[in-house]
């Protein structure tokens, strides 16, 4: 499913206006989730990173970097986006090749969706991450994830294969895997995708963090060390992934 093709069609959607306007959504959130975190000598783990759009974005913020990636495709294209900026891992995100505790934070956005056991995967980032996970995840409860289900057809892509989570499946997951509650949670982009976009007044409704379960992309961040972060630090631009 993710071949050279699945990887081209995934980087150009984000630069359609639909897609750069959803982008700049979940980056956002991705800042409001990760504010607290420290940054300088701090490594951070993506697993599925994909293409490395959110992973580009997690260097310039101050991480230093590892992606993790079942796909050679996937993964080639994040090797020309990222050059030597990260260290970049072909793996299965059930088994990852890292020792205990090698990360202060892991970072797993729309990746369990596509997992054959997304609690296996929960449970080594867990294992892997000293400090803190991120889990960003599609809402079947939001209204895209309705007309994706009921309508979407075949023209959803990879996305008609997806395991689609509810924010009370996701917080059963975590308790599962991970022994602990999500410490906090947020969603961006509350309506259908008819609605992502730049004008009056949907830029506006838009333009705002809500609480689940309204988002399509929700996201909950899991504090592993005992003491919950406390320093604020918007560090993020969205066009930084956007070249």
């Amino acid at each position: 499913m993710w071949d050279n093709e699945t990887a081209r069609r995934y980087d150009a959607w984000f630069t359609t206006p639909t897609g750069e306007f959803a982008l700049k959504r979940e980056m956002r959130l991705l800042e409001h989730m990760t504010a607290g975190w420290p940054r300088r000598g701090q490594r951070l783990l993506e697993v599925g990173c994909g293409t490395g759009i959110f992973l580009d974005v997690l260097h310039n913020a101050g991480f230093d970097v590892t992606g993790l990636d079942a796909a050679p495709a996937m993964l080639e294209a994040a090797r020309q986006r990222l050059g030597d900026k990260a260290d970049l891992h072909l793996g299965d995100a059930a088994h990852l090749p890292f020792d205990d505790h090698a990360f202060d934070f892991c970072v797993l956005l729309t990746v369990l969706e596509f997992c054959p056991d997304p609690g296996a995967v929960l449970a080594e980032a867990g294992r892997v991450a000293r400090k803190g996970i991120l889990v960003g995840y599609l809402n079947r409860c939001s209204l895209y994830g309705l007309s994706m289900r009921f309508f979407g057809g075949r023209r959803g892509g990879p996305l008609r294969e997806a395991r689609w989570f509810s924010p009370c499946a996701m917080g059963k997951l975590v308790r599962a895997n991970l022994g602990r509650r999500c410490q906090r949670t947020a969603s961006v982009l509350p309506g259908p995708k008819s609605t992502w976009r730049e004008k009056t007044p949907w830029r506006q409704c838009n333009s705002f963090l809500w609480p689940l379960p309204l988002g399509a992309f929700c996201a909950c961040e899991i504090n592993l060390a005992g003491t919950p972060a406390m320093t604020s630090l918007p560090a993020f631009k969205a066009k930084t992934c956007m070249g």
